[in-house]
């Protein structure tokens, strides 16, 4: 009891600097409004937590408090939440160096992918930045085209065979288990030259463990919780719970495919081994090996192909099953895409042709992307005190006009990408309506949406610093596989068009099935003729 006693009083006496520290940084910080507190422990964290995709909370929040406002998180602290879009460009610019991961966010990310350019910053991450660069040149994802076509048609004959089991023109299919496999080989194959052969029915550790993180239950300090108690006791992503195993094991997995390739890369420069490699990782070595100031230990490569494994697999497979959703829901832009598609006959459309000449795929691939960002937000601390410039100007609570606000070191920052993805503020009254269209017609992106930053007016591949290098990479394999699939068949819900869906937890949020167990995706799939 004793121990107890003296645990609890460490604990409060913990808590009462944290909120000491907490007001001094107030004091100093342009004050701000903000939301109530709803819980004296949790803040608005659990709330945020248990809503899965916050981000129309955070637009109400931003229309009654301002484009930027503050939030109480978890025992006594807070945020500061950035809608204004020049807010959040001055805040990506600085990145990596002016606002760097908080303690928790640095450690999750070491434990997930190692330390590779996903948790490097500073000078670290400009030299990661720069080695991986050339693999996503256009020279090298137009390299990479028919790899993705290869996989896509894999995929082709995989359903064409289940179809015809069927002795119809139609079956239910898994789709999000089929392609997921697709996508993990080709990222297998562009990526490390490694055919993880899943297509083919070959047993996969690394998809296995992806598939479980979806199926994890709630528990006090797993998954979901964990995130929002580590905000402030960062030593709990050390704790043996399920998410903490299930990350362990797909390192050993994602760890066993790094160490193979590693081991062919020094055979092959041993000259054992006479074969070009032009996968990205391969690529990456051989810049290693001609540029001394590229030079990266061998836990850094390794690093960089979990990176690649978790950008290229997870992030994709997200986008790829909300687009098949969104074409179920609305069976005239699925026409309208195909109708598009079969104007190349039986040909392939190059990578040129995709990028180019293509302008009803590429709205359907960015409009999923603006509405379904796989990474809903971005959260750092400030390194350093900071004036952060408004677009707006905004009125605090003390009624002082302010055309920028001042940042407190040690404060922490949120960008809700999925909220300025979608604002109707910035995107009109249309804004969450799946309206490919936009990206077309002549003044579909509002004046007010085309002041923020990223791709395409869009965070959904960040900005600044961070900005995704792979982007080029992920959206000719996103066309590519959807070309494919829209072309060869046609999607419908299983069991009627007024099918539920809802977003599921995994290392990322995904979309599902509502009640369906698991990552699974059950659609009508009809082979065209």
């Amino acid at each position: 009891m004793a121990v107890l006693r003296a645990l609890c009083g460490v604990l409060a006496l913990w808590v009462l600097l944290k909120v000491f520290e907490e007001r001094r940084r107030r004091a100093r910080t342009t004050t701000l409004a903000g939301p109530p507190n709803p819980s004296l422990f949790f803040g608005t964290s659990k709330v945020v937590s248990d809503l899965v995709d916050a981000g129309e909370l955070y637009e109400e929040w931003s229309e009654k408090y301002g484009p930027v406002y503050r939030v109480p998180a978890v025992l006594g602290t807070s945020k500061v939440v950035l809608c204004d879009p020049k807010a959040v460009l001055h805040f990506f610019s600085r990145e990596t160096t002016g606002y760097v991961y908080t303690a928790f966010w640095k450690h999750a990310t070491e434990n997930i992918s190692g330390r590779g350019v996903l948790w490097a910053e500073g000078d670290i991450h400009k030299r990661h930045r720069k080695a991986l660069s050339p693999a996503f040149s256009n020279a090298a994802i137009r390299r990479l085209t028919s790899v993705f076509y290869d996989s896509a048609y894999k995929l082709k004959t995989a359903w064409d065979g289940i179809i015809d089991a069927e002795s119809g023109d139609k079956a239910v299919i898994d789709v999000e288990r089929w392609y997921v496999s697709s996508l993990l080989d080709t990222i297998g194959i562009a990526g490390f030259s490694h055919d993880f052969g899943t297509l083919l029915g070959k047993p996969s550790a690394v998809a296995n463990t992806f598939n479980d993180f979806a199926n994890l239950k709630p528990s006090l300090l797993g998954g979901a919780m964990q995130f929002v108690v580590g905000m402030v006791f960062p030593w709990v992503t050390k704790l043996p719970t399920d998410f903490r195993k299930l990350i362990d094991r797909l390192n050993e997995g994602m760890g066993e495919i790094a160490e193979e390739l590693l081991e062919n890369s020094r055979k092959e420069s041993e000259g054992k081994i006479k074969t070009e490699d032009k996968s990205i990782i391969g690529l990456l070595i051989k810049a290693e090996k001609t540029d001394s100031e590229l030079h990266m230990s061998e836990d850094e490569v390794l690093s960089q192909m979990k990176v690649l494994i978790l950008a290229g697999y997870e992030t994709t497979s997200i986008s790829l099953s909300w687009c098949l959703l969104e074409l179920c829901k609305k069976p005239e832009v699925q026409q309208k895409l195909r109708e598009e598609l079969l104007e190349f006959g039986n040909e392939d459309p190059t990578w040129d042709q995709l990028t180019h000449e293509l302008p009803y795929l590429d709205a359907v691939v960015h409009e999923t992307l603006r509405l379904h960002p796989p990474l809903p937000e971005t959260e750092r601390v400030a390194a350093e005190d900071d004036i952060m410039p408004l677009a707006f100007p905004m009125t605090t609570p003390t009624g002082t006009v302010v055309d920028r606000i001042a940042i407190t070191k040690g404060e922490v920052v949120l960008v809700p990408a999925h909220m300025m993805n979608r604002s109707i503020d910035y995107w009109g009254p249309d804004a969450k309506a799946f309206k490919p269209e936009r990206w077309i017609n002549e003044g579909g992106i509002p004046q007010r949406a085309q002041g923020i930053s990223g791709h395409r007016h869009m965070l959904t591949f960040s900005d600044g610093a961070r900005f995704c290098p792979g982007r080029h990479f992920a959206l000719a394999e996103f066309k590519v596989v959807l070309a494919v699939l829209i072309r060869n068949y046609a999607f419908e819900f299983r069991d009627g068009p007024e099918t539920k869906t809802e977003i599921k937890r995994g290392i990322l949020p995904r979309p599902g099935i509502a009640g369906e167990e698991g990552i699974t995706l059950p659609l009508w799939v009809r082979r065209l003729t």
